[in-house]
């Protein structure tokens, strides 16, 4: 029986290695796992590597930033309800949480979600003796990891443990960043990409106690000479400014470490370690780190003021960047909260976010897609001008603009009389 759970121990240990799950229905009643208790049906089991924890990874500048870009791109949009076309004044969708702005409020949600891959809001409803009893009227976030999940297996409800509460489906909605099928939790990037944030951190702690707490010697006493044993050591010690036989000089004058002159004989050559500044920062290592990182957490590289090697940033192409950000990434965490905000207005209404303050382009650009909209008839100017946040033109400014004389289009270039 050892020998059987110490080769399943071992089979586990191999597949950790290569980020491979071993099969759920095998047990070893010799193993105990924190980490599978503080993170259930996770693929990735692994006392070695895996358990890396939000502050940990935070403390990763990269991560850091990749959240908080993240979240400050969500804090700027506003959030509309709509009805068949029809923008609608909603409260709930303006201030989901009293207690907080709606900026506070969706930052909350957005760093849950790639924190721990969940976000949780406690449904708060109106009491029997109000006009709409039970309609819901706050939306209160809670921590993601005072969460825990359970689910009936003839049912398949699921129930949610939150301070010695248990609750149901009707007091709670779930956001996920990553449905995996099998698991109760979403999945988030530092719970899947556990192995290579340990090693992020590993590289940086190293690099940083380099100087400090390197048993790497600074250098090398060599000589020609065949050395009696005993002798290393003897020189050893002579160079640190002890007796031969290790003990302290009795004249603490002689005790002094910090004196720049070493006297050598014996053939003995002192050669010096020296390393390059950008070898002790570990420079090329940070940026594939950053690199890594950024393709994580699905920020583009420029926003990280990181520069990717063979790739020339152009005005045009970082906001193609910006543009695929907000598509590509950024629309999965805000879809999720659009549709968790739907499913709590009324019949009919939907929530979706105005995400023109964060694709606006330049205002040459913006003029321009808006003269080519007025002319094909897709709009006209007054809604131009709502669209740039400007009020409605006065009776006086219309009858200015009608006055004004035609002007002549400039000639295209290249054109003959």
């Amino acid at each position: 029986m050892t020998f059987t759970v110490a080769l399943m121990s071992a089979s586990r240990k191999v597949l950790e290695w290569f980020g491979l799950a071993y099969p759920a229905t095998v047990t070893l009643a010799a193993e105990t796992s924190a980490a599978t208790a503080s993170t259930p049906n996770d693929p990735r089991q692994s006392t070695r590597y895996a358990h890396v924890g939000v502050a940990e990874a935070l403390s990763l500048s990269t991560v850091y930033r990749g959240i908080q870009i993240h979240a400050t791109a969500a804090c700027q949009l506003s959030i509309r309800v709509e009805r068949s076309g029809v923008t609608l004044a909603d409260t709930l969708a303006a201030t989901p949480y009293l207690a907080w702005s709606r900026s506070a409020f969706l930052e909350y949600a957005i760093v849950s979600l790639y924190t721990d891959g969940n976000a949780f809001w406690r449904i708060i409803r109106a009491g029997v003796s109000a006009r709409n009893p039970g309609a819901v009227i706050d939306l209160l976030p809670i921590n993601p990891h005072e969460v825990t999940l359970s689910e009936d297996p003839r049912t398949g409800a699921i129930s949610y443990g939150y301070r010695g509460e248990t609750l149901t489906e009707r007091d709670i909605e779930h956001l996920k960043l990553l449905r995996v099928p099998g698991m109760l939790r979403g999945l988030g990037p530092i719970q899947s990409a556990r192995m290579e944030l340990r090693g992020a951190i590993d590289a940086r702690d190293y690099g940083s106690m380099w100087l400090s707490d390197s048993q790497t010697p600074d250098g090398i006493l060599t000589t020609d000479q065949v050395l009696a044993p005993g002798d290393p050591a003897k020189y050893r010690n002579v160079w640190y400014g002890r007796n031969p036989d290790g003990t302290d000089p009795d004249d603490p004058a002689q005790r002094r470490l910090n004196e720049r002159l070493r006297v050598m004989g014996q053939g003995l050559h002192y050669t010096p370690l020296m390393l390059k500044p950008a070898d002790v920062q570990f420079l090329e290592t940070q940026q594939f780190t950053t690199t890594q990182l950024a393709r994580l957490l699905g920020v583009p590289a420029s926003l990280l003021l990181a520069a990717v090697e063979g790739n020339s940033q152009t005005y045009s192409n970082v906001e193609q960047d910006w543009i695929a950000y907000a598509r590509f990434s950024l629309m999965k965490p805000l879809k999720e909260i659009e549709e968790a905000i739907t499913r709590h207005l009324p019949r009919g209404q939907t929530a979706r976010f105005n995400l023109d303050a964060l694709l606006r382009t330049d205002t040459k650009t913006r003029m321009e897609g808006h003269a080519l909209a007025i002319n094909a008839g897709v709009y006209d100017e007054e809604e131009a001008r709502a669209i740039e946040g400007l009020p409605p033109r006065t009776a006086a400014q219309l009858a200015a603009y009608a006055a004004r004389p035609a002007r002549t289009p400039a000639p295209t270039t290249g054109a003959t009389s």
